[in-house]
């Protein structure tokens, strides 16, 4: 955006784009860990209140994370061509609005949370750290990934144990998919940005893996497919859930290939992100049809 549009653009259309409403993949994204758990622990028909707290549960824990994420970075954001135009870093909004729409986010997440059992809400409060300091950790860790993949494996670990509360080992291995995955697709993306923060000076996990990032990619999603395999026999799903599973290893496939290509366009990256909320919603109806099916 110019910093003409900026100016003229009504404030209600400034909070949706701190908040990223106006970018729904990544806030699906969030979304798809947390109905795998809630779908998988209910074996495939949880409560619809439920499933109800958990949606706008994520989405008020996204809307937080991502204006967290603003305020730490405002400055850093000026300097790298994707996120120049955000509100904070182009002072459309104050940090005063920031920290101020961050806490009623926070509250809101923080009242469907008492609707939970104690055990996922005690995981709820144990998430927010993360959730806090992610954008932090691309300052101090070679890896800032691995703290946004951790976050997202909470989304699981709290919606499965709202329906059980309890974390059994098939809880283990969907959360160390969802990790995994997380890591796999967040890498993708972090290429995209990986000259801007070389001049800035902070970290990614596609800086750290350098010219090996396209084969780390693919050593994640494979991990994301085995540990996926493993869960499938734990719960014995049915066929629908092994042909989602299928499905996602040739998109998975088709990325690593992708990736790989010399001299890619920043344009697929973002594309890269959405086939990946796709993938995620397949694998979702897979879960929940090889339950019923």
């Amino acid at each position: 955006m110019t910093q003409e549009q900026i100016k003229s653009e009504p404030t209600w259309q400034k909070v949706i784009r701190l908040l990223r409403w106006d970018k729904p993949a990544g806030r699906l994204i969030l979304m798809i860990p947390a109905l795998w758990g809630v779908f998988l622990a209910a074996k495939g028909t949880p409560p619809v209140l439920l499933v109800g707290v958990i949606i706008l549960g994520t989405l008020a824990t996204s809307a937080a994370g991502c204006i967290v994420n603003d305020l730490w970075d405002k400055d850093i954001d000026t300097q790298v061509a994707r996120t120049k135009s955000r509100p904070l870093a182009s002072r459309a909004l104050s940090v005063k609005v920031g920290i101020a729409i961050f806490m009623v986010a926070l509250v809101c997440a923080a009242i469907l949370a008492i609707y939970l059992n104690p055990l996922s809400f005690i995981l709820c409060v144990a998430a927010v750290p993360l959730i806090v300091f992610y954008p932090l950790a691309k300052r101090v860790f070679p890896v800032p990934q691995l703290v946004l993949s951790l976050a997202w494996g909470f989304a699981v670990l709290i919606s499965w144990t709202a329906v059980t509360a309890t974390i059994e080992p098939a809880t283990w291995l969907l959360w160390g998919a969802t990790v995994a995955w997380t890591m796999g697709f967040d890498t993708g993306y972090a290429l995209s940005d990986r000259e801007d923060d070389l001049k800035v000076g902070i970290n990614s996990s596609a800086i750290f893996f350098g010219k090996y990032t396209p084969g780390a990619i693919a050593i994640f999603y494979a991990i994301t497919v085995g540990l996926l395999a493993c869960l499938g026999l734990v719960l014995a799903l049915g066929l629908a859930f092994w042909v989602s599973l299928a499905l996602a290893t040739a998109g998975w496939t088709w990325q690593y290939l992708k990736l790989r290509q010399p001299n890619i366009p920043r344009s697929v990256y973002g594309k890269v992100l959405k086939q990946n909320v796709w993938l995620g919603f397949i694998l979702l109806a897979g879960m929940i049809l090889g339950y019923l099916a």
